[in-house]
């Protein structure tokens, strides 16, 4: 993955890419966890060792990121309770800047899924993500 391409993500007004092989396959400027919970039920299934890039990577967005079968993400920001995940789950990571974790809008307060991803392991948090949402 090139720098140049992180940089473009930057400066765009996505939230998500992922790239396989160097090939974009996904992008999305929708908000939070929304656009990974999309590319996860569409495409994580034809694709192995994607490249994810992300505005924030949370605990709750490492989690997914190994359900979407990622090798590698990139973030202007992420938690240290990510990159423990990422840690765990071998995944490589280059996020700029790292907070213990991520907090709510104009908020000291950790974000809800942030919390809601604590002691999860990415299928419960899975499940628990999508109970929310039906």
């Amino acid at each position: 993955m090139s720098c140049s391409l992180f940089q473009k993500f930057l400066i765009s007004s996505d939230s998500l890419h992922v790239y396989a092989a160097n090939k974009l396959i996904f992008t999305s400027d929708k908000t939070h966890l929304i656009p990974l919970l999309e590319y996860i039920n569409q495409f994580s299934p034809f694709h192995q060792e994607v490249t994810i890039i992300d505005k924030i990577m949370g605990n709750g967005a490492a989690l997914l990121s190994v359900l979407a079968n990622s090798k590698e993400v990139y973030s202007p920001l992420g938690s240290q309770l990510a990159i423990n995940t990422l840690d765990k789950y071998k995944i490589n990571y280059h996020i700029t800047n790292i907070t213990p974790y991520i907090k709510k809008n104009h908020s000291e307060e950790m974000c809800p899924m942030e919390k809601l991803s604590l002691h999860k392991d990415p299928e419960e948090f899975y499940t628990a993500i999508i109970n929310l949402t039906h």
